[in-house]
């Protein structure tokens, strides 16, 4: 039974040897392929873990700048600047789009930061004073959000990627480790049952020639016997015929 479970239990004919050894190739093309996938995704994840390092020391740097530049602009401004900000916001200047990057068959999302609708509404935000701490505040946390965005797509992109090598080195293991040597096994097993049959057929013909050979030799010899008596049979008939034909002369006393 250990034996069966690392082959498939098939009939050892030509033909189904033929269908095991073109799913052998299969799973051998399929093996190199996911293995230069995993190959791929794993550079990429690497690329990608690469930038969201950098991505997070860069962060520190800038949400420490928009918060201190926010301190500034309340501190120049006054506190009721955020009431003043809110007011002359009607619609999102700041918008964010996704797309898909295809690496190696995997579609990893993509988001981009854009700036949609007029930025000049709160120019006159704090000209009584402050205003250029405003605009600097401002500028600043766009900055943060655009660094954010670069961010959730690296991480969404590393996330998707993780999935998908784990998928892909599962594939590969499975085909590595059982697939292909249950294949390969049941090729080994077809070939020797097939040469045992080869074996068995010839074996046969030999025994079958063999017994041709006797039965002719036997025949022979039955009409060798046959011959001989009949040749023996025939010179006895000669022979009586030939006393019976004689003319006996007559005897003259």
């Amino acid at each position: 039974m250990a034996g069966q479970s690392q082959r498939l239990n098939v009939v050892p004919t030509v033909t189904m040897l033929a269908v095991v050894k073109g799913r052998l190739t299969g799973a051998t093309r399929g093996h190199a392929l996911l293995k230069k996938k995993s190959d791929a995704l794993t550079v990429q994840f690497r690329q990608i873990l690469k930038k969201i390092v950098a991505t997070k020391e860069s962060m520190g740097t800038v949400m420490k700048s928009s918060s201190f530049a926010l301190t500034e602009a309340k501190y120049v401004a006054g506190e009721n600047i955020k009431h003043v900000v809110l007011e002359n916001v009607e619609s999102a200047s700041v918008r964010v789009r996704s797309r898909q990057e295809n690496v190696a068959g995997v579609k990893l999302p993509k988001f981009e930061f854009f700036t949609d609708g007029e930025m000049t509404k709160n120019d006159l935000t704090g000209l009584a004073r402050g205003g250029q701490q405003v605009q600097g505040c401002r500028l600043a946390y766009m900055k943060a959000v655009e660094v954010l965005v670069d961010l959730a797509s690296l991480q969404t992109s590393f996330l998707t990627l993780d999935g998908a090598i784990k998928t892909t080195n599962r594939r590969v293991n499975a085909l590595e480790n059982v697939v292909k040597p249950r294949l390969e096994n049941t090729v080994v097993y077809i070939k020797g049952e097939l040469d045992e049959l080869e074996r068995e057929d010839f074996f046969r013909l030999k025994k079958i020639q063999g017994y041709k050979k006797r039965e002719i030799e036997k025949k022979t010899e039955d009409a060798k016997k046959i011959n001989f008596s009949s040749e023996f049979v025939s010179k006895k008939v000669a022979a009586y015929l030939a006393v019976t034909n004689m003319k006996d002369e007559d005897i003259i006393f």
